[in-house]
């Protein structure tokens, strides 16, 4: 099952709170994604980083320019839970 996310806290540097449907909540830290580059490497502004909103539509973080977080995996990282196993299955066939 997919959780949307449904509140974000911004906590310093690069880490968000979120907060989920289910009421789960846990911590994720963007630095890995911001040091990996591409449409990630805008997060670099600390500014930009903390204008990040919620899609209520879609369940998603988002910011400017089309940039967003699936909730699945934000969900793994703030909560240890697995991935869901379509995802789990993609990641391993690529």
């Amino acid at each position: 099952m997919i959780h949307d996310v449904i509140e974000a806290r911004y906590l310093g540097g690069y880490r968000l709170e979120v907060r989920f449907d289910n009421g789960r909540t846990g911590v994720v830290d963007f630095s890995d994604r911001i040091k990996r580059g591409g449409v990630y490497s805008r997060l670099s502004d600390v500014e930009f980083f903390k204008s990040v909103q919620i899609n209520h539509e879609l369940g998603v973080l988002s910011w400017a320019g089309g940039i967003d977080v699936a909730p699945e995996t934000l969900y793994n990282e703030a909560t240890g839970e697995p991935l869901p196993a379509w995802m789990s299955e993609a990641v391993q066939l690529g």
